[in-house]
């Protein structure tokens, strides 16, 4: 707008210059510029109020700036310590793990150390009882030991067959001899857990009939053809003390002896042998024990 003023007063001007202008000319002339002149003021004015509010909004947005620096500079500081402080905990984390890993592997061999022990305390404990066993076998066999009071009363002697039949008079078997037959097949089938539990089934029923040593003899041999030699050989004594006047007294001997023979123990074995010998001369177990006795070193 300013240019287009500057336009218009420029002829008159001219005009004044020239000799032309007339006292009005003049007048409106110095109207316009008075006006010009008022109005750049204004807009002048207009311009350093509007420079004047930018500075304080500039001034104000500085101080801003500095509170916020100077908020921040704590910030910056305890986020630097709080690093700090991550990478200490991280360290300290690090040589827990490690601590752990140590006594993982400490505990592990502990736990391997211990299972090795129990297995020795196992190993040591079947020793114990093995020379218990045969400090006692030797004590009865030599007759040193504590005899047993109130004892059962040994059966008459009897020449039964294992395995009965029907009596002289065609009469079926009893409820007796069917079941120490059927636990006597189950031992020819080789099924000998099965037949060991139906004899003593057998012996729990009837105690002291004309079956019961031999009941108790093939207890003893269903745990021999097992190879629970040890279990065995307690059964085979069984049939010794229980039944010495059975007619399987002698077969009891020399399998017990057999028994100790399997186990190692040959010291054992000989006396067992050398006992069936002299009570049983002139028998097959007799010479079974000889031949035995001559295979051992």
């Amino acid at each position: 707008m300013k240019k287009n003023h500057s336009l218009l007063l420029l002829p008159m001007m001219l005009a004044i210059l020239s000799g032309c202008a007339t006292t009005d000319d003049l007048r409106r002339v110095r109207g316009e510029l008075d006006y010009q002149i008022r109005t750049t003021n204004e807009k002048l004015a207009g311009v350093e109020e509007g420079t004047a509010g930018i500075k304080g909004e500039i001034a104000a947005l500085h101080e801003e700036v500095a509170k916020t620096g100077a908020a921040l500079s704590p910030l910056r500081g305890s986020q630097a310590e709080g690093r700090a402080e991550l990478t200490e905990i991280r360290e300290q984390i690090q040589q827990l793990r490690g601590a752990i890993d140590g006594l993982k592997k400490d505990l592990s061999a502990q736990s391997t150390r211990l299972t090795r022990r129990e297995e020795e305390d196992k190993i040591l404990r079947d020793k114990l009882d093995g020379l218990i066993f045969k400090v006692n076998f030797i004590e009865n066999f030599l007759g040193i030991g504590k005899k047993e009071e109130g004892g059962e009363a040994a059966p008459e002697k009897n020449g039964k067959t294992a395995a009965p039949a029907k009596d002289a008079t065609g009469k079926a078997k009893t409820d007796k001899e069917s079941l120490y037959a059927a636990a006597y097949e189950l031992f020819k089938e080789a099924k000998y857990e099965k037949s060991r539990e139906a004899f003593e089934n057998f012996l729990k029923q009837y105690p002291n009939t004309e079956f019961s040593d031999n009941a108790q003899f093939w207890i003893a041999e269903c745990y021999y053809f097992d190879k629970k030699y040890e279990k065995a050989i307690v059964e085979y004594e069984k049939v010794v003390k229980n039944f010495p006047e059975g007619n399987k007294t002698a077969n009891a001997l020399l399998k017990q002896g057999l028994a100790f023979l399997k186990l190692g123990d040959k010291a054992s074995a000989k006396l067992l042998l050398q006992q069936v010998i002299k009570d049983f001369p002139n028998t097959s177990q007799a010479r079974l024990a000889r031949t035995n006795l001559l295979q051992i070193k």
